[in-house]
């Protein structure tokens, strides 16, 4: 028989079209299902090949997929296997390979050229695994710290999520999907899903599709418009209406509206929760067929979706053609891929020298060196001086390798190992100080202090005999994996456990204290910030933490993270993202300042940087339009340094009440000291729309403020004024 979709020199196309001619109903069905090895045995994983044709298994590694793609290709038509696995920061969930930091933390580097080459390193350790997919980029944002996934955004803006997903995208994906060290990126969770009330996982997002279009799409838009091969249909229901069976947000918006042509999975599990957790549908049929009108393409960890989906089509209740373009789509990515054509096994003399090696261990210091934040440097407390004999390490989170890796890492996901040693040297905190404090003849003492979440577990009283004899005090404290990721939304935002009696402890010790934070989310920490005399934000830094901290803290290296996210003073302050909308009585809570504690894109340096000169190429445009911004940048410091120049845009007077104000570009430089460099952003005035009442994107015409400085701050920031006519 001909075999045309076995030929590599035809059209993906007709080689699509080949197969699907030759599937039965079952087979097809059998494309859609997601299987995860981790909850079904050996002998029901096979079956799933052998008797229904499975399209994808999540979370089976090294020889486990090796040996059910070698199954899968020599069923009837030999279709090969998709793997996924969550590599949202590295191929974290394997031990040896490359840890990155949590995506929170590689925002901080509002370097996209760093966080493509984080998914360049991820795809080609992935890929040497025998892998093709990653549940990653996490697009949603990070807008109520109460969400349990905080960690895992690129912070609250939709502007710079949406750069940085474009970046790790192209890092993921290469320069073409069927090279032998790219995989497909997965854009997720669309769309809205941290926008659930109260910061609760999985919840309903009371929002119109007005602002679905505002504040949420745009990230994913530029996931769709650089060729992000899959998207991953969130839990929530936004406005009641479960996502999984939305099809304005999946079939009309998705795929008709942005023309995304590759495929959807849904989520763990997101048909059977139509049944169980939303309750609006009452069997799996019901609830099957929701999904499939909906537009969802592959189902994931659903297993009872087969037979519910047979049946529905054998008795025609759905027609065969929506079952055929859901699996044109996954066929289609498995053709782009290279599967059928070489790709679906992998090499395992190139996994050795791949996985965790010395370049790839490189980028991911080079990455972690620019994601620490300087948060506040009293006296220029930092970097330490050379008078200092003496450092007393103390803090639960000094040493802890879990708080350090945080979540999605083979300590916690999928069979949670939270013994097992690493493979790789971990850089903590305490190590990373020791090992720079030794090479200056500095002694290092070290005490944990307390637990972070154990009340019992403290001994204030020892850390703080320890400390008494220190020139210095570098208190490490945070929270830990059981207060971050899913199902692990948090109510009080203050640091727990005995941890702010310790820094109140080491405080009357009369040192110097520097505070060091490791954690997977803002946290509310006033105190802190008034008493420490210096702060770094490391959040969860992966393999490398302590040694970009360290060098930090010795000088080595000039700070130059900024947050890609605000700080509370309080939890009952949120939300605190810059963007607000005005028209708030009073603009404050009486009893809580009218701002942020630490405001989205600061982070100060050893340097000081001095804006001046801010101006446009024209005043007066079209909307077809672009303005050159131009600024200048001088280094007032003694350190050469890295600057995020930053550009915001509010729009007067508008239809629609608009963000106070709003990023529109950024440009990451290096300057050195004492010299002054300008900057220049090309601004789009096609980029100042707004979304009318009627869901349309337009510019209207009249003045917008043009903003430009080193974070949101309304006093950081120099202006110009811009009418479009």
């Amino acid at each position: 028989m001909d075999m045309k979709y076995k030929d590599k020199t035809l059209p993906v196309e007709e080689r699509v079209n080949d197969l699907l001619e030759r599937m039965t109903p079952e087979e097809k069905i059998g494309q859609m299902m997601q299987i995860s090895f981790t909850s079904v045995s050996a002998e029901e994983a096979e079956k799933w090949v052998t008797e229904r044709c499975a399209g994808s298994f999540l979370h089976a590694l090294g020889e486990d997929a090796a040996r059910l793609q070698e199954i899968a290709l020599n069923t009837r038509l030999g279709i090969p296997l998709l793997f996924g696995i969550d590599a949202v920061r590295g191929h974290a969930l394997y031990n040896g390979a490359t840890i990155f930091p949590v995506q929170l933390a590689m925002a901080c580097t509002w370097n996209p050229e760093l966080v493509e080459k984080a998914g360049r390193v991820t795809a080609k350790e992935v890929a040497a695994d025998g892998l093709h997919w990653t549940f990653s980029p996490i697009l949603c944002l990070g807008r109520d710290l109460r969400w349990g996934r905080i960690n895992e955004t690129f912070g609250e803006d939709p502007y710079l999520a949406g750069v940085l997903a474009s970046s790790i995208i192209q890092g993921y994906q290469g320069d073409s999907l069927s090279d032998h060290d790219s995989i497909l990126a997965c854009a997720k969770h669309y769309i809205a899903y941290g926008e659930a009330t109260g910061g609760r996982d999985a919840y309903d997002a009371q929002i119109s599709m007005r602002k679905v279009r505002e504040v949420f799409l745009l990230p994913f838009r530029k996931a769709a418009e650089t060729g992000c091969a899959t998207f991953m249909a969130s839990y929530q229901s936004i406005d009641g209406t479960p996502v999984t069976a939305n099809k304005k947000v999946l079939r009309k918006l998705l795929k008709e509206e942005l023309g995304f042509d590759g495929f959807v999975v849904t989520d763990w599990n997101n048909v059977g929760s139509l049944i169980f957790n939303q309750h609006v549908a009452g069997d799996m049929e019901t609830a099957a067929k929701m999904a499939i009108e909906a537009g969802n393409d592959m189902i994931m960890s659903t297993n009872e979706f087969y037979e519910a989906a047979v049946d529905l089509v054998r008795k025609g209740a759905v027609p065969e053609e929506l079952i055929d373009e859901a699996v044109r789509r996954i066929l289609r990515i498995k053709f782009r891929l290279g599967l059928f054509d070489g790709r679906a096994y992998p090499l395992p003399s190139q996994a050795k020298s791949v996985i965790g090696c010395k370049e790839h261990l490189d980028t991911a210091l080079e990455i972690t060196r620019e994601s620490i934040v300087l948060l506040e440097n009293r006296n220029n407390t930092l970097p330490l001086s050379g008078s200092v004999k003496k450092i007393a390490v103390i803090g639960p989170n000094a040493d802890d390798i879990q708080s350090h890796f945080g979540d999605w890492t083979f300590l916690s996901h999928p069979q949670p190992k939270p013994h097992e040693a690493p493979k790789l040297p971990v850089h903590t905190i305490l190590g990373g100080v020791r090992e720079l404090a030794e090479k200056r003849g500095i002694k290092v003492v070290y005490h944990k202090g307390c637990d972070v979440m154990d009340m019992d577990d403290e001994d204030i009283s020892g850390a703080v005999e320890c400390a008494s004899g220190s020139d210095v005090i570098i208190a490490v404290v945070g929270d830990c994996l059981a207060q971050n990721g899913e199902f692990k939304d948090r109510a009080d935002l203050s640091l727990s456990g005995n941890q702010q009696k310790l820094l109140e402890s080491l405080k009357e010790c009369g040192k110097p204290l520097i505070v060091v934070l490791v954690n997977g989310k803002p946290l509310a920490i006033p105190w802190v910030a008034e008493n420490a005399d210096a702060v770094l934000e490391a959040f969860n830094p992966g393999l490398f933490g302590g040694k970009a901290v360290a060098e930090i803290i010795f000088g080595e290296l000039n700070p130059n993270g900024k947050l890609p996210i605000s700080f509370p003073y309080h939890s009952g302050q949120l939300p605190v993202y810059y963007n607000q909308l005005p028209g708030w009585h009073g603009g404050r809570y009486m009893d809580m300042p009218c701002k942020p504690l630490y405001s989205f894109g600061y982070g100060l340096s050893y340097s000081q940087y001095e804006y001046s000169n801010l101006r446009l190429s024209r005043t007066r445009c079209s909307a077809n339009d672009t303005v050159t911004v131009s600024v200048d940048v001088t280094n007032r410091g003694p350190y050469d340094g890295k600057e995020t120049v930053q550009l915001y845009v509010n729009d007067v007077i508008s239809s629609v009440v608009t963000p106070v104000r709003q990023l529109k570009g950024f440009v990451k430089t290096e300057i050195r000291s004492g010299e002054t460099k300008t900057v220049e952003f090309a601004l789009p005035v096609s980029e100042l729309y707004i979304i009318d009442e009627n869901e349309n994107q337009v510019v209207e015409p009249g003045d917008f403020e043009i903003l430009v400085g080193p974070d949101s701050r309304p006093e950081s920031l120099l202006k110009a004024v811009l009418t479009v006519v």
